[in-house]
């Protein structure tokens, strides 16, 4: 049985980011650009930084519950991702990830994860990594678009990316924003599985003259079962000094993720 609180957990780990000056687009897109051209202007438009602080609130929703929780996040660039979530200033749940391992507990039901991205892969159906976890967290793609060759077009003035090949059980695509070449939406389907995940940004904001997400808005479904999590940043400072405190209190249960 998946834990509603994972479920959030999981999806932070895949999408989200906001930050403070709200910037509006009024940027033409460039029809003449090639997918690679704009593939290049993509990459380089991820923020350089060492460390990242941010608080977000999240709006849970499925068939069985609602829930308004606020989360804690800390970066440090390509190393560490360290996320608490707090209800009314008690710690519901804690989780650290390292390009090696994805560590979490939760206080609620006194249960941990302690393994690596080849088991949450497994158990989520698609790959997921360190590099695909912090890049979504900052507005980037969730795919890794140096490893196939894509087509653009533009369609409501936004350039849209999609693979010459798409796979037959993980078909995506991916729509940038002409003015700061920031993802504005994304889609996965995964057919056979009968999963379906939609990706939303809100308006992006400058933070030291770097780009991140203001809100965004995920829906997942699978099967019969459908959830929306709704994220928003209030605050976020970049290479500030910050710790990461985390381990698992003796006593907790394992979860197990074949189940």
């Amino acid at each position: 049985m998946r834990h509603w609180f994972l479920n959030i957990v999981l999806i932070l780990l895949l999408f989200s980011c906001r930050g403070a000056k709200v910037v509006s687009g009024s940027e033409l897109a460039n029809t003449r650009l090639q997918a690679k051209e704009i593939i290049a202007t993509h990459n380089d438009a991820s923020p350089n930084f060492k460390t990242l602080a941010g608080r977000i609130k999240v709006q849970y929703e499925d068939e069985k519950k609602s829930q308004s929780i606020t989360v804690s996040l800390r970066m440090q660039k390509d190393e560490k991702i360290w996320i608490k979530a707090s209800l009314l200033g008690i710690t519901l749940a804690k989780v650290m990830v390292t390009p090696d391992s994805v560590q979490y507990y939760e206080t609620l039901s006194n249960t941990y994860f302690d393994g690596d991205f080849t088991l949450l892969s497994k158990w989520l159906g698609t790959e997921v990594d360190f590099a695909k976890t912090q890049a979504i967290l900052l507005g980037q793609a969730m795919f890794d678009l140096n490893k196939s060759s894509y087509t653009s077009e533009v369609v409501n003035n936004q350039y849209r990316l999609l693979p010459k090949r798409q796979l037959e059980n993980f078909i995506h695509s991916l729509f940038l924003n002409p003015d700061n070449f920031k993802v504005a939406s994304a889609s996965v389907t995964q057919p056979w599985d009968n999963r379906e995940l939609n990706v939303n940004y809100g308006p992006y904001q400058q933070i030291d003259g770097r780009y991140f997400p203001s809100e965004v808005l995920i829906n997942t479904s699978e099967g019969e079962d459908r959830t929306k999590v709704e994220v928003t940043y209030r605050k976020i400072d970049l290479d500030v000094s910050i710790s990461f405190p985390f381990s698992i209190p003796s006593g907790y249960e394992q979860i197990d993720l074949s189940q």
